[in-house]
């Protein structure tokens, strides 16, 4: 397979674009130019072609994943995932993936707990989030650590919730099932149902 030209990138700083005579083009780093020792008119073998093709998957791969990193957190799954649907094989974003040091997912995850504990959610609903966004079970405990006290988001979340006195059935139940679905537990939520109705009494006396 022989190099009909290379040239650099429009589009793509540090890029370069080396079209082959059966009309492919690759686009290869400065790294790779140097190290295949590419050059215009150049014959290539067909295992030196193959490499080639391989490196240059595997560092457009990085290079997207850089760039999407860059823009918002992600999990290494979620990176990964990503990438595979941009049109990267999977080893290859596998790859990039792990290669990545920004991917750091005890932080992600630690993040997302902060994240959604301060919007009041309970550690089932950030379980959750943690397992739909593919962070490793082993992490969780840890993340779940950066979240704020149960008692006192409960105890926010019931004085923005209820509408009246706890004692009417249907309110309670409004209200206990409206924290359920926050991701807290039962015996918290009637903890912190309990401490709502100790308030409004000691107000009233």
């Amino acid at each position: 397979m022989r190099i009909e030209q290379i040239k650099e990138s429009q589009r793509k700083k540090g890029r370069l674009l080396v079209r082959l005579e059966d009309g492919n083009v690759l686009r290869v780093t400065e790294e790779e130019l140097l190290r295949f020792g590419l050059r215009a008119g150049m014959e290539l073998d067909e295992e030196t072609a193959e490499a080639l093709q391989a490196s240059a998957r595997a560092s457009a791969a990085r290079a997207a994943a850089a760039s999407i990193i860059g823009s918002r957190a992600l999990s290494k799954q979620e990176l990964t995932r990503r990438l595979v649907k941009k049109g990267n094989e999977a080893s290859d974003a596998q790859a990039a993936a792990d290669w990545l040091g920004a991917v750091n997912d005890a932080a992600y995850a630690a993040s997302l707990a902060r994240h959604y504990g301060g919007r009041g959610y309970g550690p089932a609903r950030v379980r959750e989030e943690l397992r739909r966004r593919g962070v490793d079970r082993a992490l969780w405990d840890a993340a779940l650590e950066e979240m704020p006290e149960a008692a006192e988001a409960l105890d926010k979340l019931i004085r923005k919730t209820c509408r009246g006195e706890l004692s009417d059935p249907r309110e309670k139940k409004r209200v206990s099932d409206a924290l359920l679905r926050r991701g807290f537990g039962w015996s918290e939520v009637r903890a912190a149902m309990g401490r709502y109705t100790e308030m409004l009494e000691d107000a009233y006396d």
